[in-house]
C-alpha cells in the first residue's frame, strides 16, 4: 500500500496530491495552545513550485469547512510497529478528562517548514487528539527552538517543560547533535538525566530520534549511532521511542516516495504533509495505548517502544 495513490505514474501528480491532501487538516475548537510562539526563523511554504493553485484550492474548501479534522492519506508503516504503554496519559484521561502534552525539542518540534501554524505537528496533534475526544480538555504546548541540541535543551528542561507540570513529553532529539558534531556518549548522558527529571513528576515520555532526510544521510554513520543510542536510552530509561528515522526511510525506500514529498528545499526539514503524518502515527499511538487501558490490557511492566515487525 502506498501513502499516495499512482505515485510511480506521475511523480509530479503524487506531490501536487500529498501537499494537497496535508492541507485538508483543520484545527480544532481552540486552536492548539502553544508557547515559543516567538520563535526565531521564518515560515517556509511547503509547496513544491507548480502547485500554488492546487493548494489555494484545498485551503479554500479547509477555510470552509469548520472545524471538521481530515487526515491525510498516509499509511501506516509496514516495516515498524508500535507497541505503547502510557499509564499517566490514560489514567489522565479517563478518570479527568483532561490532558497536557508537552512536545520539546528543536526546530522540527517547532515544525519550521510548515506553511501556517496549523500545520505545526503539535497543532495536528491536538487536533487529532481533540477530535477523538471531544470531551477532554487537552492542551499541546509547542515548547520547540530552533537549532538546540540535547544540552541546550536541557538548560531549559525546569521552565518549557516541569514548570508546565504534563502528563506527556515527547522529546524530539538527536539531529542538531549530529549535524554540530556533539559526542554521542555524552548526549546519551544527557538524555538519562532528563528523562529523569520528567519521571520524577509523574509524567510519561515518548523519545523522538532524528529524520530521515538528505541532510542526515550526508552524516551516515553518526546518524546510525545517534539512533542506536536514543533507543538504547529509551530501552534504559523504561520511556517510550517514537522511530521517525525508521518510520520517513521506509516512506523513501520502501514506498518510494521522493523527498521533495515530505521535505522542503533545505534537506532538513519535513513540510506539511511530513508534519501531518508524523502527528497522526504519533496520535494513532497515544490512542491506541488509552485504548489498551481501557480495555484492561495494559502491561505497564513492558517499556513502551517501537520495535521492527
Amino acid at each position: 500500500m502506498r501513502l499516495i495513490p499512482s505515485l510511480s505514474r506521475n511523480r509530479v501528480s503524487a506531490v501536487v496530491v500529498a501537499v494537497a491532501f496535508g492541507l485538508v487538516s483543520l484545527s480544532g475548537p481552540a486552536g492548539a495552545q502553544t508557547v515559543s510562539d516567538a520563535a526565531k526563523g521564518p515560515v517556509v511554504a511547503a509547496a513544491p513550485a507548480g502547485t500554488s493553485q492546487a493548494v489555494d484550492a484545498v485551503k479554500a474548501v479547509a477555510s470552509s469547512a469548520g472545524t471538521i479534522f481530515s487526515r491525510v492519506p498516509c499509511a501506516t508503516p509496514k516495516t515498524v510497529k508500535y507497541e505503547a504503554s502510557l499509564p499517566h496519559v490514560a489514567r489522565k484521561l479517563i478518570a479527568e478528562g483532561r490532558l497536557t502534552i508537552v512536545a520539546f525539542g528543536s526546530s522540527s518540534t517547532w515544525s519550521y517548514g510548515a506553511s501556517s501554524p496549523t500545520f505545526r505537528y503539535p497543532n495536528w496533534l491536538a487536533d487529532q487528539l481533540r477530535h477523538h475526544y471531544p470531551h477532554a480538555d487537552i492542551t499541546v504546548i509547542n515548547a520547540g527552538v530552533g537549532g538546540e541540541d540535547v544540552s541546550e535543551e536541557m538548560k531549559r528542561l525546569q521552565s518549557s517543560v516541569i514548570d508546565n507540570k504534563p502528563d506527556l513529553v515527547i522529546w524530539q532529539l538527536g539531529t542538531n547533535a549530529i549535524l554540530k558534531g556533539r559526542d554521542p556518549e555524552a548526549t546519551m548522558g544527557l538524555i538519562e538525566d532528563g528523562i529523569r527529571q520528567m519521571q520524577a513528576i509523574g509524567t510519561d515520555v515518548v523519545l523522538v530520534d532524528p529524520q530521515y532526510v538528505p541532510a542526515t544521510e550526508a552524516h551516515e554513520a553518526e546518524t546510525t549511532k545517534m539512533v542506536s543510542l536514543i533507543g538504547r536510552a529509551a530501552r534504559a530509561m523504561r520511556v517510550g521511542l517514537f522511530p521517525r528515522f525508521a518510520v520517513m526511510k521506509e516512506w523513501h525506500t520502501t514506498q518510494a516516495l521522493p523527498f521533495d514529498v515530505f521535505v522542503i528545499r533545505d534537506g532538513l526539514h519535513m513540510n506539511d504533509w511530513g508534519y501531518a503524518c508524523f502527528a497522526q502515527l504519533l496520535g494513532d499511538s497515544i490512542i491506541r495505548s488509552v485504548d489498551q487501558v481501557k480495555a484492561g490490557l495494559d502491561d505497564s511492566s513492558s517499556p513502551p517502544s517501537w520495535q521492527p515487525m
